[in-house]
Formats: C-alpha cells, sequence, structure tokens
C-alpha cells in the first residue's frame, strides 16, 4: 500500500485536529465568536481544497466546533491547487491558521522550507495515542511533527453502474486488458464506458490513474523512486505507464464526449454524470465519491458499486490519500 505523493480514522483525527485548531486560536484575531465556550471572542480562518458535498459536510464540522469553543470559524476554499493559492499569502506574511494540505509530500516542502510551525506537546500526544506510528510518521519532517492525518481516502477503486454492467453482459474486470475488452463490450451495447474528470481543477485524477498503473506495473520499488525523483519521467517504466494508459485514454469513444468534454469535465461532474444521467457505465474516483453519489437518487451499494483498480502487473495496486492539518 502506497500514500500518494503526486496529487479516515475519525474519533482520533478529530480531536487531535480540534486541539490542532484550538492551538491555532491562541494567536488568532478577536471578534465576537461564535458561542460561549472558552475560545469565545477568538477568530480562526482554516483553508482546504473542498468544495461541493465535501465542503458541506466540512463546515458541519465547523459548525460544530464553533458552539462547543465559542470560536468563530472562517473557511476558505483553496481550489485543486493548494500551493497556487497558499504560496502568494505565505510569501505576503498572511497566511490561515490552520491549512489542510491535500498531500503529504506538500506539508514536508512547506516543512522543509520553513513555513510551517511543529505542533505543541498536547496535539503530539493525541496524534500518538489516538493513531499507528505510521499516520504521525506522514504527519512528520526532519524528526518533527508538523500535521495531523484528519482524513485519508482509499483510491484504489472503479466506481461502475451494475444495470449498465448486466445490460451489456460484462463483469467487474481483474487486469487492465479486461478492462479494456469490458469497455469495448460496453460500447458495442450502446453504453459510453468512462466518464471522465480531466479539467484545470480536476488534473489530479489522471495523476490517480498514472498512479495505480505504474504500482501496478512498475511495483513498489520504482514507484517510491520516482516520488522521491531517483527515476526520471523519461525512464522506460514511465512510458509503459503511460501506453497502459492509452488503452482507455487512446480510445475517445471510450470517454462520454471524448477527451474535449473530458478536459472540461470537474469530478463532480463526473460522478454524477454517471449516477444521475447514465451517460456511461464507469468513473473513477476514491470512497469519497460516495457523497456525490450521494446527490443522486442512486444508492451505494445497489445502483452504484466498486471493484479494484484492474491490475496491470503483478502487484494489486493500493493507493491512499490523506488530508495533513497543519499551521
Amino acid at each position: 500500500m502506497r500514500v500518494s505523493w503526486f496529487g479516515r480514522r475519525a474519533f482520533g483525527a478529530a480531536v487531535a485536529a480540534g486541539m490542532l485548531v484550538s492551538s491555532a486560536a491562541a494567536c488568532g484575531g478577536d471578534d465576537d465568536g461564535g458561542g460561549n465556550g472558552p475560545l469565545k471572542g477568538v477568530q480562526i480562518e482554516v483553508a482546504a481544497k473542498w468544495t461541493g458535498p465535501e465542503e458541506e459536510n466540512f463546515r458541519k464540522v465547523l459548525d460544530a466546533f464553533e458552539k462547543q469553543s465559542g470560536a468563530t470559524v472562517t473557511y476558505a476554499s483553496t481550489g485543486e491547487n493548494t500551493d497556487a493559492y497558499l504560496g502568494p499569502r505565505l510569501s505576503a506574511g498572511t497566511p490561515p491558521d490552520v491549512a489542510i494540505l491535500p498531500q503529504p509530500g506538500l506539508m514536508r516542502q512547506y516543512a522543509e522550507d520553513g513555513k510551517l510551525k511543529p505542533l505543541g506537546g498536547d496535539v503530539v500526544a493525541e496524534v500518538e495515542k489516538n493513531f499507528e506510528p505510521y499516520w504521525k510518521d506522514l504527519g512528520s519532517s526532519d524528526g518533527k511533527t508538523y500535521g495531523v492525518m484528519i482524513k485519508a481516502a482509499y483510491k484504489s477503486i472503479i466506481w461502475y453502474s451494475p444495470e449498465a454492467f448486466s445490460t451489456a453482459g460484462v463483469q467487474p474486470p481483474k487486469t487492465f486488458d479486461e478492462l479494456a475488452a469490458a469497455s469495448t463490450t460496453l460500447l458495442n451495447s450502446g453504453t459510453t464506458p468512462f466518464t471522465l474528470a480531466a479539467g484545470p481543477q480536476d488534473s489530479w485524477t489522471l495523476t490517480d490513474w498514472f498512479e495505480n498503473v505504474y504500482l501496478s506495473q512498475a511495483g513498489p520499488e520504482n514507484y517510491d523512486k520516482l516520488a522521491d525523483h531517483e527515476i526520471k519521467w523519461t525512464d522506460k517504466t514511465v512510458a509503459d505507464a503511460l501506453k497502459t494508459l492509452a488503452k482507455i485514454w487512446g480510445e475517445p469513444d471510450f470517454l462520454n464526449g471524448g477527451v474535449a468534454t473530458a478536459t472540461k469535465t470537474k469530478f463532480d461532474e463526473s460522478v454524477t454524470q454517471v449516477f444521475g444521467q447514465q451517460k456511461a457505465a464507469m468513473v473513477y474516483g476514491g470512497d469519497f465519491a460516495a457523497a456525490n453519489i450521494g446527490t443522486t437518487d442512486a444508492k451505494v451499494g445497489t445502483d452504484a458499486k466498486v471493484f479494484a483498480f484492474p491490475q496491470a502487473g503483478d502487484t494489486a495496486p493500493a493507493i491512499l490519500g490523506g488530508d495533513v492539518a497543519s499551521r
């Protein structure tokens, strides 16, 4: 299993993240506050990339924190390019009190550049109490802990419509070649195989496809080397992974609206196109896509199911995504 470097234990994360926000509140400005708790009069800004259903759910968390703490919390959406949003604010000396970073690699980059503050001992103690050491390590750099993994996602699955599969007479594929063959069968039955989010704000889906194929085909050791820049992007293993992806991406008819539509499609829309509009049979997305499916009439587990990302090589891919709360 690998954590995505390119591109959910709930209770422990909530405790540690709450302490992180409280710690940041000590440096926040005064205001009227959101309630009568111990942080009444403190104003906190939290920045994260979430939009749509994920933002709505996170705002519920912030509302609960306001009521219990008395603080007033402002949410700022960074959009998908977190670094593009935070970079200018860091340079200007006006960073948010808490930034939820979508990749451990970005957190380490900021930590190495001296742009983050190490967590206080009380927060680190909660992390150690509620998490396995692996998760603490992901939030650490150079022996210091800078972040709390507040959300994790499993990203080696593909969502599909059982009805579309049944109509075409196909079964969930186990290999990438079987995925390409199933796509052809679906297309011949009159169903577009995939929707694909490849718009400017959601190109992370493309890196996730690549990571799953590369991990499966090139193996864990090469995956780590590529992430650590020990393998060049001109390496044969990279070229081979791209050739494998071309079995799907290189077939415009496999994609709803072709490449032109895919490059304009947002992730949320790509999910609802399958389960709300029945425009295709499959869509790539982590387990968090369930929130988008929830905005349609489709029911997860009956109208919307998943299969493991098909193997492109000897390794069954298992990619985790993680959001790290830092200050």
